[in-house]
């Protein structure tokens, strides 16, 4: 039984790799060796097919799909975003133009706290860390030129998720692109923002409701989109474990997964538009591990504890960024190094996009030159060192599984004692997540500070002279620019209809039904989005964390 058993499944794999489509590319070493799509033992045991199995099925530990790059590589995903939108859109055609495959979009930090530029705090920060974007007449020049139906694009950005969502299908829709054809993902993991970023702005419990609102409606209108972005990435740059990133993170997901099943969506007609966005960091071994235990734990729990029936269901797809918190800047040149190093164990452990941080992003954002080295560094990953022939190369190896059936049992007790907390929104407001990144970070700063791990340029191999690189600078009279366009705006609109629109918002909040319709409509009378998170305020609440853990 148990032979006939792992004969199905390696036949299974064998009929899903006849039928994939290979890239038109030499699948050879350099020397002209062929290169198997995968290799496995000749006999498998009952284990080696629980744990392992083979790449494209369940529990998709060696990847989710069954020649994974040999048919299709990653998407190539810089992170992008300064000064106003239409400089922003600027910096987007220059990385397409230089072979990037997909689009991501960073915002201002009003923006990110749903202030509009015109807001007294935020004063200084327009558009410096990202672009600013107030109103639907900013996204139209953001993507203007851009066709939203044939690129896939990625907005990272939380707590007025919503109302992003709401400005890009409005633009697709001027476009003349509906929504079925829109491929892309939304940030809008607001769990995360309470664990280690704080770019929260309502409670929790509500907050949570409003990416389920996302959910369902592009479940049911935007088919080909991921609403959320479930992310480790920033609970781990705050300095939490590599298994607290995945414990947390997973457990992020589980909670929205039961969020949508409580609002009457099936789970199989969502679960396969969650995605997931992990960090890339240093430790080159623990980080494939890391990521091939997340396929594992997400599968088992999607078809075990949420009955999900669909395979797709069980794909844990993720987005990887190496690490920015491990970027220095003494001796940044140092930094591409460490970047490649990342990115390398992104594709070891089968990430689906990628973005390459940049030497001088500890000093400014990236320059046009250092962003192409940081693309360039995935290019040459992609097509000149061979990683991509076969599917999860590294499996198999001991010093991998083992570190893998680690990192998974990790995880586990950290659903169980999020369990013991009381749950998920009992978690945040008693401060665990909190507590155990700080225990975290602590341990590794007294790791450093004792020279016990050792920095290139830090603590380690130090110069005298810091080397200098080139540095983007933002013009401060962007600011001045972007004020004047959102006075305009301000000035122009229909004021009754954004008064209707403003109105509908504060009232289907108070209903708590689905939020989108009234987020659209909101948009299309070019309501800013400070304006709507005002609204929504009124109804919803601010969250003060000192307030609500005492």
């Amino acid at each position: 039984m148990a032979t006939d058993s792992k004969t199905s499944a390696r036949e299974a794999w064998e009929a899903a790799l006849a039928k994939a489509q290979e890239r038109d590319t030499s699948l050879t070493t350099i020397s002209g060796r062929e290169i198997e799509p995968l290799y496995a033992p000749a006999e498998t045991s009952d284990e080696y097919e629980s744990q392992l199995g083979y790449p494209g099925q369940y529990p998709f530990t060696r990847g989710v799909h069954a020649n994974m790059y040999r048919g299709r590589l990653w998407t190539m995903r810089q992170f992008a975003g300064f000064g106003t939108p239409a400089e922003t859109n600027q910096r987007f055609k220059f990385l397409l133009e230089r072979g990037q495959t997909g689009l991501s979009t960073a915002f201002d930090l009003p923006t990110l706290m749903g202030l509009d530029s015109d807001h007294a705090t935020s004063r200084g920060e327009v558009g410096r860390l990202g672009v600013a974007v107030d109103t639907i007449d900013d996204f139209e020049r953001l993507f203007q030129g851009i066709d939203l139906g044939g690129v896939s694009v990625s907005m990272t950005i939380n707590a007025p998720a919503a109302i992003i969502l709401a400005f890009f299908l409005v633009v697709a829709e001027r476009q003349g692109v509906s929504w079925d054809r829109i491929r892309g993902t939304l940030q809008n993991d607001i769990l995360k923002e309470y664990h280690a970023q704080n770019e929260y702005v309502f409670p929790p419990a509500p907050s949570v409701k409003l990416v389920t609102d996302t959910i369902e409606f592009c479940t049911r209108h935007v088919p080909q989109f991921n609403p959320v972005s479930i992310s480790g990435y920033h609970i781990r740059e705050a300095g939490a474990t590599a298994a607290e990133e995945l414990g947390f993170t997973l457990a992020d997901g589980f909670h929205y997964v039961e969020q949508g099943i409580a609002r009457g969506l099936a789970v199989d007609d969502f679960a396969p538009r969650l995605s997931f966005f992990f960090n890339a960091h240093s430790d080159f071994l623990e980080e494939i591990a890391k990521f091939r235990a997340s396929r594992r734990i997400w599968a088992r729990h999607l078809r075990e504890r949420y009955g999900a029936a669909s395979p797709r269901s069980w794909m844990l797809r993720f987005h990887a960024q190496t690490s920015g918190v491990s970027l220095q800047a003494q001796q940044p040149e140092v930094n591409v190094i460490r970047v490649a190093y990342q990115a390398l164990a992104a594709v070891l452990g089968g990430c689906q996009s990628l973005h390459t941080n940049s030497r001088d992003e500890t000093l400014s954002l990236p320059t046009e030159e250092a962003v192409t080295i940081a693309l360039r560094t995935q290019q040459v990953l992609a097509f000149e060192t061979g990683v991509v022939n076969s599917a999860d190369p590294l499996g198999g190896s001991h010093a991998v599984e083992s570190l893998t059936d680690a990192i998974e049992e990790e995880a586990e007790q950290i659903f169980r004692e999020i369990e013991r907390q009381g749950g998920m929104i009992s978690s945040i407001e008693n401060g665990y997540f909190r507590r155990r990144i700080a225990d975290s970070a602590f341990l590794y700063q007294r790791e450093v500070d004792a020279r016990r791990k050792l920095i290139v340029g830090v603590n380690a191999f130090t110069e005298g002279d810091h080397t200098t690189v080139p540095t983007l600078e933002i013009d401060e009279a962007i600011e001045h620019t972007q004020l004047a366009n959102l006075s305009r705006v301000k000035a122009e609109r229909d004021q009754a209809a954004m008064q209707q629109a403003l109105d509908e918002v504060r009232r289907a909040a108070g209903a708590k039904e689905n939020l989108m319709p009234a987020l659209l409509d909101a948009a299309r009378a070019r309501v800013s989005v400070g304006e709507t998170m005002a609204a929504l305020a009124e109804v919803l609440g601010r969250y003060n964390p000192a307030v609500s853990s005492s």
